[in-house]
């Protein structure tokens, strides 16, 4: 009989050794193409050869593990998660997955079960998008949707992203080879904490996935006019931050009114050329905008924007406004919905469907294959902090239904093909 508790245990042991590999000592960050990043994509790859699995570091940095069918022309079920993390992340989100998948493809490899469809175990480099401010560069690699314009994008040390491609030992002219083409494309499932406090309020330690929200990042800058605090009057004033201000304050309203169907966020803001005598000339901040519901979410993009523009007004403020990243609302796929509900029901806990308002990798996965998503539950909803947790007794639940689910899908796949 299985013992999902040590498996649960051996899973944490891993996630452990690779929250040790760092760029920071003082905390866990690990950026696409980094000393640490690169260290930690070798413990991997040793960690899927140690599992019985054929192993290999793409062009783009992923560390894919396979497990082949002895069918020709098999297709491939793809499990996956990011090895990336944000600066100063906690240690569950990504690695979980990874390390999880890694746990299933072991167990199989050891059963020596024969496999009608291969699979494949991705750690996907980056996920996050840190270090050039672009996501998914991992997946969408691997589903032939890469975007060639990014390469020269730079770092904030002004390196792009093509050289630190070749540095760690990619060739962008082998991303095409790296792809599975659509026709290949059994499935796609991944093992992702929460990020969100249902299923902590609720005391439940894992849900299905029904649908990822879309996006849209904005940039905006404000322009005033900068001057000298102790002799410009008040009602002559052009103060750019006093104008971002007001904006993130009615962002802040309207995504409250707006709760049910979307979130809106500031979450940066740069103040150029501060100084505390000196009234704001230029300001640039951050917009968040996220629903599941396209109509809602290009309708609140508007909105906003108009928004932006009378305030300005107002203000004798000039603004600019810089669509830098979106993203559709993605749909989970319904089949391997129904094999998870029941992988849920057979092990002995409630079906609860949620909707991702985290962005992840399964979205340019799902132009290409159908995607499932499992939810685990995290402490207090908690991620992107270093105070991100999960239970042991929630891993082994969450080890336990996917198990199931995949073991569902080896035995029903000649119902559940397309």
């Amino acid at each position: 009989m299985t013992n999902y508790a040590q498996r649960a245990e051996n899973v944490l042991d891993k996630i452990n050794q690779l929250a040790a590999i760092s760029d920071d000592p003082t905390c866990v960050t690990r950026t696409f193409g980094t000393k640490a990043f690169l260290e930690g994509s070798r413990l991997i790859q040793q960690w899927m050869q140690n599992a019985g699995l054929q192993t290999r570091v793409d062009a783009i940095g992923n560390v894919r593990g396979r497990l082949v069918s002895p069918i020709a022309g098999a297709k491939t079920f793809v499990l996956a998660s990011h090895m990336d993390t944000v600066v100063n992340a906690g240690k569950f989100d990504g690695p979980m997955g990874v390390i999880m998948g890694l746990d299933l493809l072991e167990k199989l490899s050891q059963s020596d079960r024969s496999l009608p469809f291969n699979l494949e175990l991705i750690a996907f480099s980056d996920e996050e998008g840190v270090r050039f401010h672009t996501t998914y560069l991992g997946s969408k690699v691997v589903a032939g949707s890469f975007d060639r314009s990014l390469l020269v994008k730079q770092d904030e040390s002004g390196t792009t992203l093509s050289e630190v491609i070749q540095t760690i030992g990619g060739d962008v002219d082998q991303f095409s080879a790296d792809a599975i083409a659509p026709d290949d494309w059994l499935g796609y499932f991944e093992i992702h904490i929460e990020q969100g406090p249902v299923l902590y309020e609720r005391n439940v330690p894992v849900a299905i996935v029904t649908a990822i929200a879309g996006q849209k990042r904005i940039e905006i800058e404000f322009t005033g006019v900068a001057g000298h605090a102790g002799t410009v009057p008040m009602n002559m004033r052009q103060d750019a931050l006093c104008a971002a201000a007001e904006f993130i304050l009615e962002v802040e309203k309207f995504g409250f009114a707006n709760r049910y169907n979307l979130v809106a966020t500031v979450g940066k803001l740069n103040v150029v050329n501060a100084a505390s005598n000196v009234i704001p000339g230029k300001v640039s901040c951050s917009l968040d905008v996220r629903s599941n519901n396209v109509t809602a979410l290009e309708a609140a993009c508007l909105k906003l924007q108009k928004l932006c523009a009378n305030l300005c007004a107002e203000r004798t403020i000039h603004f600019r406004w810089n669509l830098i990243q979106e993203t559709a609302p993605v749909a989970c796929d319904a089949k391997l919905n129904e094999l998870l509900s029941q992988s849920i029901n057979e092990s002995g806990y409630e079906r609860i469907d949620l909707v991702s308002g985290a962005g992840h990798d399964g979205v340019p996965i799902s132009t290409v294959s159908p995607i499932a998503m499992l939810f685990v539950r995290c402490f207090n909803g908690i991620s992107h902090n270093p105070l991100e947790d999960v239970e042991l007794t929630d891993m082994a639940a969450a080890i336990l239904v996917a198990d199931k689910f995949i073991n569902h899908l080896i035995d029903g796949f000649l119902s559940f093909r397309p």
